[in-house]
């Protein structure tokens, strides 16, 4: 499931209620034992306020935007921890609470033995105002399936909407709360929502079945559901769109690319086949006589990709939109905006050049033919490089560099290197962690480098068909045959899915045989 949205927060406009933020924000700090409780009030601006994090043994902090506050010099202790566990709602199986009629989530990190040894006091608001971007799409009855990375509004977009169509078109909207993200803790659910009624979910195994029963016992015009991630959810899911309901949800993943390559959840896209042409129809296409085709029509009318606060990528009508990945190059998506004073701007064109984990410090609209690497492994660049066949060097030091690639804590210290890059305007792309995926997306997007192109995207298409095929027939499957880069990722996907692979025959005609695991074949 996903965590309570607060990206969205910083910088929007206030939400329903906006002169209960602050009341809100009391709320979490009166768990808190009295000497933090009053350091939180001293040291820290409420509308600022991200998350508390108290570890055993640890000095307990709050966050704010870029920085880190210390709540106090001792290290918390358990009496600590159990004031705040006893001051908030109860823990559920996904180790989540909550304080009620708030959006704020508290998670519980455990020892073996089952007790706490670590919370995150993680804070949560509504926003009004973030689904006006959308507004268009919703109010036309539409389903809608929402995608973003974690922590950048696909919550508290989806808590918008659902007030939306509750309060200003007065349909009636269920909302599948399975962590109380969406409404809240307690069983008054918070003012956010609006009219709209919320079904609790008593464990997250359960999602899918109180996704039935809500259309089932209650008539919902509108059901808003929170992470379908599951083949049950999304079968759920596609009951409930049989059902002529509307339906607006969030899921795991990105892009529309993680979901074609996805086995679990590409059912939402209406599930992909391999099929075999006759040769006469497969010289009338130009293609393969191994083919990949939609099984069946989208759950979902529309599927947005949430890029950053104010700006998505609108996929629609989803049904053209996989056929036409599914045979070739994808469609570009339409890209909307939203300005300060609230104007939304469609049809904007997406960049070719897009920074690392945080945006570079300048930007530049030629490629750069040599990359410092800054507190990042040498290794990890040099592999990338080849891997994607970049005319790219190497260098030690700043002179002829053309990007600099470092780590988010490195840059924070600002040494004089990264000074000196600055100063050149020089751009700085900073990295979540010194792993070879990091400095491989980094390079893609540098370099306009689609890791799913055309062929990635058909090639690990295919290889998510066959993994759904091996599940399900415990029979090993053989794929088109591809070449090295392309083999790897489809190994990793492979892996992520529990199952086997080797790579047979000889170049260019090696591919992969995927099989059940011996456990998996008894």
């Amino acid at each position: 499931m996903s965590r309570p949205e607060t990206s969205l927060v910083t910088s929007a406009g206030r939400g329903p209620g906006a002169n209960s933020w602050d009341e809100e924000i009391e709320l979490l700090s009166r768990a808190l034992p009295t000497d933090l409780a009053r350091a939180l009030h001293e040291r820290t601006d409420p509308r600022e306020l991200l998350e508390i994090v108290l570890d055993l043994g640890r000095e307990p902090e709050a966050r704010v935007p870029g920085r880190e506050v210390l709540l106090a010099d001792r290290p918390v202790s358990g009496s600590d921890l159990d004031h705040v566990a006893n001051n908030v709602g109860q823990f559920g199986d996904d180790n989540r609470a909550g304080i009620e009629r708030t959006l704020h989530r508290v998670s519980a990190i455990r020892n073996r033995s089952g007790r706490i040894t670590g919370l995150t006091m993680r804070v949560g608001r509504a926003v009004t105002g973030t689904g006006e971007i959308i507004r268009d799409i919703v109010i036309s009855g539409q389903s809608i399936l929402l995608l973003g990375r974690p922590g950048i509004g696909k919550t508290t977009m989806l808590r918008e909407c659902a007030r939306l169509l509750a309060d200003e078109l007065r349909k009636r909207v269920v909302i599948v709360d399975t962590s109380n993200e969406i409404g809240g803790d307690g069983d008054i659910p918070h003012p956010g929502i609006g009219r709209a009624r919320r079904m609790q979910v008593r464990t997250p195994l359960l999602q899918h079945s109180v996704m039935i029963e809500a259309v089932e016992n209650h008539m919902p015009e509108v059901i808003v559901i929170d992470e379908i991630g599951t083949e049950l959810e999304a079968a759920a899911a596609r009951t409930i769109a049989e059902r002529g309901v509307q339906l607006i949800a969030t899921a795991h993943g990105q892009t529309l690319e993680n979901l074609l390559v996805n086995p679990t959840l590409n059912d939402l896209l209406g599930g992909i086949q391999s099929v075999t042409l006759s040769d006469e129809e497969a010289r009338r296409r130009g293609t393969q006589k191994s083919v990949l085709e939609r099984k069946a029509p989208p759950t979902f009318d529309v599927l947005v990709e949430i890029q950053d606060r104010d700006r998505v990528a609108i996929h629609m009508p989803l049904a053209d939109i996989v056929d036409t990945a599914l045979r070739g190059p994808m469609l570009t998506p339409k890209i909307r905006l939203r300005t300060r004073e609230g104007r939304v701007i469609s049809n904007v064109e997406a960049p070719t050049v897009v920074a690392a984990d945080l945006p570079p410090t300048a930007t530049s609209s030629t490629k750069p033919l040599g990359i410092f690497p800054y507190g990042v492994s040498r290794h990890h660049v040099e592999q990338s490089i080849r891997d994607l066949e970049l005319p790219v060097r190497v260098l030690g030091n700043l002179d002829g560099a053309g990007a600099v690639l470092t780590l988010k804590n490195h840059y924070r210290r600002r040494p004089d290197s990264l000074r000196q890059a600055e100063s050149r305007g020089l751009p700085i792309h900073i990295l979540k962690s010194n792993s070879v995926t990091q400095v491989r997306d980094a390079l893609q997007r540098i370099y306009g480098v689609d890791k799913h192109d055309e062929a990635t995207t058909r090639a690990l298409a295919e290889a998510a068909a066959a993994i759904k095929t091996v599940k399900t027939t415990l029979r090993p499957v053989e794929i088109a045959p591809q070449n090295a880069y392309l083999r790897r990722l489809q190994h990793r996907l492979v892996a992520e899915n529990e199952l086997s692979a080797r790579s047979t025959g000889k170049e260019p005609q090696r591919r992969l045989r995927i099989t059940p695991t011996p456990e998996d074949s008894i």
